[in-house]
């Protein structure tokens, strides 16, 4: 292993994957207006990369959206169950889903409270996707919760001229199946299409008893004809996941790393007699579009968005009396049922509910002629969720009745902006790019939370965020560029639920350079990040499983990425990127043992210097593909106190993807037999955990001693995914 990992050390140093303008050398076209408002190319000065859904299509078995961005360029994924299913994530520049902006076809993703991003409530999206732009750093202006370490434009599939049936299944580890079926009239009379998917994917996951079953749909309209394109879609899905957030400690790793204890029952000697059997997260997710692209002139054309987004569901909890008096004292058997009728305690069900409405509204105007391009854009969205919890049932609830509400809130939210963007050639060298965008948030929340206590939140916001860079044209081959970019964005709803936050500032500069030649693709981006007021991490969860952020003061983050693509020979190709990085809490002050300590400048939590990644392509035939994909990740800390238990040990693995394309025949278009391995070495390793503190002053009175904690998340060892897919 020491000889693999030196080998692929030094292949990263001396080539990486494009920065990665495409995970191939060609350039993706956009026909939308909205879409290529917010997506970039090699004429503007920032660093990004392209995935199409061809280069996608011989791993999407199965796994999460962010697991397929895996190889990406300074991108580190996550995975609770272990096996890439189920509840996932991904992070860009040690910034995690929260600050990652995400649209789909122009759409803000996030939610807008939270600002997260769940891609389990759209299981198997990727098989609708066309192609991704991952932007890193600010990026240029877009829609939603502003982007502070990257943004993910999704585009849905495009129209097809020829109608087609596509059934893929799938079957692999941790009993693991998906099954997709996909279908496209073609166009019909020259105009009109109508395409759409059904899937369903399985797993139990390589945690105990982290089960996934997953099901969703996509169904999409579009009309087409001369100047106009209209595009109807409706997509969304239901996912029911048995909870794996609350990791294992140490010595529970090392003795049994796949162990869950979420839904332990114990009796009164402390003695586990099971697990409840619906400890689940349950929820149900519904997207309508409707998009217009219209060309007015030769100069001109616009573009019009429409989105309501349908959101319900639930996570269901058991909540053990012993555990909770025991081990836990977390008071959620009393306090959390308010005390009902002169109950003190009692074990418990509960579920805690979201139900929540999302609308969108995005226009944008497009002039472009031979020296400029001019983007005139908006957005409104508006945001309502309602927060409730139910008591389902109760070993001592006296005179409640089931389904008791012990607690209710509603949260609402209104974002708007609007931006300016222009991208001018001054010369035949020289492309200017300004970016200019205004955004105003109003967020408010009222009523009782879980605990219980009072929420209430009436915060307005009004955001700048001014763009600018160039980039100079050396040669046909070579291209270098400088940007500057300001973002402002908001705190979230658990920052608020868990201290009195204000909002970030970040001030983004960029520096790069591309080199094209025939064979062989180059892109290198120094980049320095510098924060005021950053949300970072902590490391620790609430009493909900969401991750806790605070204000640090001042930070930054500054690195170098590279990424190169190198045609070996036609039957070989190797692309690699690597990325080299510091991360840095500026004065870092910590209260331990009772007394504040000044720790100087520690490192970010989540954020390793170093993060590589490769991939070895063999075109043996026309019929067979092998892929050998290689993924490092330096160490990283959990928390911003440089704690030695919060580090996550470095790792490295490497996945092996074949695929088999059957000659064409009278009964089917295509016919692709796919297999992928990964983690061939067996590493065991881990990806993600959290990390927190707390102080005891019972063990010596008197004496306030702070004592540290840390859960994992353990990732699986070798495990495969093994796919059929059929075209007619």
């Amino acid at each position: 292993m020491k000889f693999t990992y030196y080998l692929f050390f030094m292949s990263l140093i001396g080539f990486a994957q494009q920065t990665q303008d495409t995970l191939t050398l060609d350039k993706v076209v956009l026909d939308e207006v909205t879409v290529s408002a917010l997506r970039i190319d090699d004429e503007q000065p920032f660093s990004f990369s392209n995935i199409s859904k061809e280069e996608m299509a011989s791993r999407n078995l199965g796994q999460d959206l962010p697991i397929l961005m895996n190889f990406l360029p300074n991108v580190v994924t996550t995975s609770n169950a272990g096996a890439g299913i189920g509840y996932t994530g991904i992070r860009v520049r040690g910034s995690d889903a929260t600050r990652v902006n995400v649209t789909i076809n122009g759409i803000p993703y996030n939610d807008a409270e939270s600002q997260g991003v769940y891609w389990v409530n759209l299981p198997d999206f990727a098989s609708s996707v066309e192609s991704i732009q991952l932007q890193r750093g600010v990026g240029s202006s877009t829609n939603g919760s502003g982007a502070f370490g990257a943004s993910v434009h999704v585009t849905t599939n495009k129209i097809s001229p020829n109608a087609y049936a596509e059934i893929a299944n799938s079957f692999g580890s941790f009993n693991t199946k998906k099954h997709t079926l996909k279908f496209s009239t073609g166009l019909l009379n020259d105009v009109f299409e109508i395409s759409g998917r059904l899937s369903k994917v399985t797993s139990d996951g390589y945690v105990d008893r982290a089960s996934s079953d997953l099901k969703s749909y996509f169904l999409q309209g579009t009309y087409q004809s001369g100047s106009t394109q209209i595009k109807a879609l409706l997509f969304g899905g239901h996912e029911r996941t048995y909870q794996s957030w609350f990791g294992v400690d140490p010595y529970t790793l090392s003795e049994n790393r796949t162990y869950n204890s979420a839904g332990e029952q114990y009796d009164n000697s402390d003695v586990l007699t099971g697990f409840y059997d619906d400890q689940v997260d349950n929820y149900n997710q519904d997207h309508y579009q409707l998009h217009w692209n219209q060309i007015i002139d030769n100069h001109w054309s616009a573009s019009v968005g429409l989105n309501y987004t349908y959101g319900r569901g639930y996570y269901e909890e058991f909540n053990d009396l012993w555990y909770d008096q025991n081990v836990s004292f977390s008071g959620v058997t009393s306090g959390l049922l308010l005390q009902l009728d002169g109950v003190d305690s009692t074990e418990n069900v509960v579920r805690k509910w979201l139900d929540n409405d999302f609308y969108v509204a995005n226009l944008t105007l497009k002039y472009e002629d031979n020296e400029h391009t001019l983007f005139f854009g908006g957005s409104f969205s508006d945001y309502q969720g309602d927060h409730f919890g139910e008591l389902v049932w109760a070993s001592n609830a006296v005179t409640s009745l089931p389904y008791h509400r012990f607690y209710e809130n509603v949260g609402k939210k209104d974002d708007k902006n609007i931006f300016v963007k222009w991208n001018a050639h001054l010369h035949d060298q020289w492309s200017l790019f300004i970016d200019l965008q205004m955004r105003w948030v109003d967020y408010n929340a009222l009523g009782q939370i879980a605990g219980p206590s009072e929420i209430a939140i009436d915060k307005a916001y009004d955001f700048f965020n001014p763009k600018a860079g160039l980039t100079f044209q050396i040669n046909d081959s070579n291209s270098a560029y400088f940007s500057y970019a300001r973002a402002n964005r908001e705190p979230n709803r658990v920052d608020f639920e868990n201290g009195n936050p204000i909002p970030e500032k970040l001030n983004d500069f960029e520096l790069g350079w591309r080199h094209t030649s025939k064979n062989f693709r180059l892109n290198t981006n120094f980049y320095y990040m510098h924060y005021q007021e950053q949300l970072v991490l902590t490391g620790a969860l609430d009493n909900v499983g969401a991750p806790i952020r605070e204000n640090i003061g001042k930070s930054y983050r500054a690195g170098i990425e590279v990424a190169a693509v190198y045609k070996v020979s036609n039957q070989i190709n190797w692309s690699a990127n690597v990325a080299f990085s510091e991360n840095k809490n500026k004065d870092m002050v910590f209260q331990r043992d009772g007394q504040l300590k000044q720790l100087g400048d520690t490192n970010i939590s989540f954020s390793p210097s170093v993060i590589g990644s490769s991939q070895l392509s063999w075109s043996f035939s026309p019929a067979i593909e092998i892929n050998l994909l290689s993924k490092y990740v330096g160490e990283q800390y959990m928390g911003n106190i440089d704690a030695n238990l919060s580090k996550l040990e470095r790792y490295q693995t490497h996945d092996l993807n074949i695929t088999y394309h059957f000659k064409k025949t009278r009964f089917f278009e295509s016919l692709d037999l796919s297999l992928l391995i990964n983690n061939i070495f067996n590493q065991k390793y881990i990806s993600d955990g959290y990390f927190y503190t707390y102080d005891d002053d019972f063990t010596t009175p008197g004496v306030i001693s702070t004592i540290e904690r840390v859960r994992y998340y353990p990732q699986a060892g070798t495990h495969l995914l093994l796919g059929l897919k059929v075209k007619i």
